[in-house]
C-alpha cells in the first residue's frame, strides 16, 4: 500500500506517516515486505505440509540435516519444533509425482531421518499475509 493510502487509513498526513514507518523499520518492528506469489504461476501449485522425526540428537548430524533441507528450493518454510515431530516444513512442488520424488530422493536418505509424515491440504480456511 502506498504511504498516502496508509496515512489516510491511520489519520495522518503523509510526511509524519512516512517518518513513523521509517522509525518502525529502523527499530526492527517492521522487518521487511513481501509479495504474494501465485503458486500455479510458478509451476509449483501443490503444497505439502511435512513432519519429520529424527532418530539422532548429536549436534553435527542435526546441523547437517537442517542445512541440507533448508537448501532445497522446494522447501518454502522449515521449523524445528519442541516435542514431536522434530521438524515441520512446507513444500511446494508441481504435482504428486514431484513430491514423491522429493520425499524419496531428497528427504528419506538424509542421515538421522527416522520418519516422514506428509499432509496434503484439502482446503485452506484462513491464510495470513
Amino acid at each position: 500500500m502506498s504511504n498516502v493510502d496508509l496515512a489516510e487509513r491511520v489519520g495522518l498526513t503523509p510526511p509524519p506517516c512516512l517518518r513513523r514507518v521509517k522509525r518502525l523499520e529502523e527499530q526492527g518492528v517492521i522487518t521487511g515486505y513481501r509479495a504474494r506469489i501465485n503458486p500455479a504461476a510458478t509451476g509449483r501449485p501443490l503444497e505439502v505440509i511435512v513432519s519429520v522425526e529424527v532418530a539422532i540428537s548429536d549436534k553435527k548430524t542435526l546441523a547437517d540435516l537442517e542445512a541440507t533441507i533448508a537448501g532445497y528450493e522446494e522447501v518454502i518454510e522449515f521449523r524445528r519444533l519442541f516435542g514431536t515431530p522434530d521438524y515441520h516444513m512446507r513444500v511446494m512442488v508441481a504435482d504428486h509425482e514431484a513430491y514423491e520424488h522429493f520425499q524419496t530422493e531428497k528427504i528419506i536418505g538424509i542421515p538421522g531421518v527416522a520418519r516422514v509424515i506428509s499432509h496434503l491440504t484439502m482446503k485452506k480456511i484462513k491464510v495470513s499475509d
